[in-house]
């Protein structure tokens, strides 16, 4: 894959499925099983467009944890008294794209998107059931759903591809990204392992977390496997920690085993303060670097240029950010090139603001509030990476104080040192929990709310692919009797297709 792929979604192509009507169901099969192309469907269907297996599926009022889908047509009748509601399931879902199609003669045709590297296997793989995978043009004024790099699922597991899939969800939690913007999930990653170590700065406490997501990684404990995918974001954020811990001086507290590399949070928490605020700095610098690509791709030149998250809200951060660096470090000759910059930036960013408004004094009154809270949010928002320092200085406390606790007990004989070893323990373990918990909220709201806000002004659609394993069987009869405990769907003859995750 290209660097420039890798920066943005998934490309995606506008597709048409086309068969002849008698071949149009095993071609769709083909496409369930394949699990990659997402089919346009008119409606959300309903009793009026309920067919024939979906009646079915109704009167036995259950649901199947999994729809199945049968490669021959089934006898729904039979499916029924054999209490097979997967098939049934399955079989709805296909009624409902069938009745959907648009049909022209002895032709068939659905529309949908495909991933763009995805095109060329499908219609091989349809090809061999009379259909055909057409592109076709966008249509103006739609946008292609949002499948980020790494939630493109069905590939062989790699490193790269399997660390990408751990921060999906990082992303996908805040929302779907659209479209046309840039994809922020490897450097929000990255981020967010930093502001996380900043804050649960210690190498013990790293290590633990590393030793968890090697853990996770082999499985263990199994009532976590569904965390498993999770491994290497947990292993960045351990990792982190570690090194933070390295630069503190920090190894289960204070406890002297290593030397401080950077400084002490305990003895010079102004300096940690100031560094918190300096990085938060050039976080929201990049941040707004990033939105101003993004104006740019979803609304051009213009829109980049007068939006409070493009160049104009960038101008207006640079500004007001030498105003007060140059008050700061007392170069006061120099805040006036700021002031400058400032007045640049908010001279656009009215300009963008009034154009949205119904215009006259109203409109600018309201553009007035909203350039005056677009200055209060822009200083809120450096000041609140002072968390980062504050938390960090939490969690120091913490472990000076188990660290004392555990000194003051272990001088009173035997008994003492047991205590001491309890009292240690325990507190290592709660504080782990306790700050691993405020650590991990903390970076998930500075990466949402400080810099993702910056990002996005808009929300994509997620890409659903349809996605059914399907029950080969030798011919067009299906075994109604319902599956046994611990076997697949389809007996002796089940194979299932390769199995994908959908974005979501």
């Amino acid at each position: 894959m290209r660097r420039t792929e890798r920066a943005v979604p998934v490309r995606m192509r506008r597709v048409a499925v086309v068969a002849p009507e008698k071949a149009l169901r095993e071609s769709l099969v083909r496409i369930a099983e394949t699990g990659c192309v997402e089919i346009d469907l008119a409606g959300e269907g309903g009793p009026e467009v309920r067919g024939p297996a979906a009646t079915r599926l109704r009167r036995l009022r259950t649901e199947p944890a999994q729809p199945v889908l049968s490669e021959a047509p089934p006898d729904l009748d039979a499916l029924e008294r054999g209490g097979r509601t997967d098939l049934l399931a399955g079989e709805a879902q296909m009624e409902e794209r069938l009745a959907d199609a648009v049909r022209h003669g002895e032709a068939a045709a659905l529309a949908g998107w495909c991933p763009k590297a995805e095109v060329g296997a499908t219609a091989a793989r349809i090809a061999g059931a009379g259909g055909a995978l057409v592109v076709l043009r966008a249509p103006r004024g739609v946008d292609p759903p949002t499948l980020l790099t790494g939630a493109d699922t069905g590939a062989p597991a790699h490193p790269a591809r399997t660390m990408r899939r751990s921060l999906t969800p990082l992303v996908s939690t805040y929302g779907t990204v659209p479209y046309a913007d840039l994809d922020p999930t490897l450097p929000a990653g990255i981020v967010y392992a930093v502001m996380f170590g900043v804050m649960f700065g210690d190498v013990g406490h790293g290590l633990l977390l590393v030793a968890a997501a090697l853990l996770l990684r082999v499985g263990r404990p199994r009532r976590l496997a569904a965390l498993r995918p999770l491994w290497p974001f947990v292993a960045g954020a351990g990792l982190a920690a570690t090194l933070a811990g390295v630069a503190y001086g920090e190894f289960f507290g204070p406890t002297g085993v290593l030397p401080v590399m950077w400084l002490a949070p305990l003895e010079e928490p102004m300096q940690l303060l100031a560094a918190a605020i300096v990085l938060g700095a050039v976080l929201l610098a990049v941040a707004y670097a990033a939105g101003i690509v993004n104006r740019w791709r979803e609304g051009g030149p213009a829109s980049a240029l007068f939006a409070t998250t493009g160049i104009a809200g960038a101008t207006l951060y640079l500004g007001l950010a030498a105003v007060a660096g140059c008050v700061w470090l007392g170069r006061s000759a120099f805040a006036a090139m700021g002031a400058v910059i400032a007045v640049v930036g908010l001279a656009l960013a009215g300009a963008g603001l009034y154009a949205t408004t119904a215009g006259g004094p109203g409109g600018a009154v309201q553009t007035g509030i909203q350039l005056l809270d677009a200055m209060v949010r822009i200083g809120s928002n450096v000041v609140s990476f002072a968390r980062l320092a504050a938390f960090g200085l939490t969690h120091a406390a913490l472990g000076a104080i188990i660290w004392d606790g555990a000194q003051a007990l272990s001088g009173r004989g035997l008994a003492g040192v047991a205590a001491a070893l309890l009292v240690f323990l325990a507190g290592n373990v709660l504080a782990f929990l306790l700050e691993a918990l405020v650590a991990g909220v903390q970076a998930l709201r500075l990466e949402y709310y400080e810099l993702f806000s910056r990002l996005f002004e808009g929300e994509g659609r997620p890409f659903r692919p349809w996605h059914l394993p399907v029950e080969h069987t030798p011919g067009p009869a299906v075994d109604a009797r319902p599956p046994a405990a611990g076997e697949t769907p389809s007996g002796e003859a089940a194979r299932l297709g390769p199995a994908r995750e959908e974005y979501s």
